[in-house]
């Protein structure tokens, strides 16, 4: 299975005995590894992040919502 299948709305989920990665950690630590799999996964399809405005806006209000951006240097545009 390629890398991208693999990612493919299971970023929430660890195939079976199979360790998180420092990747993982890092998204799931955000509380918002789903959104940004749907966001990935938009853009993949797509190849224009024009056409995922609704998945990136999903993606930006989990973000704030977790306070994310108070722990990163993310400011809004």
């Amino acid at each position: 299975m390629s890398n991208d299948a693999e990612r493919t709305g299971a970023a929430a989920k660890v195939e079976d005995g199979d360790e998180p990665d420092e990747w993982d950690k890092r998204i799931f630590s955000t509380g918002c590894a789903d959104e940004n799999a749907k966001l990935t996964d938009c853009y993949y399809e797509k190849k224009d992040w024009r056409a995922c405005k609704k998945e990136m806006e999903i993606f930006r209000e989990c973000w704030k919502q977790y306070g994310n951006d108070k722990r990163t240097a993310s400011k809004d545009s």
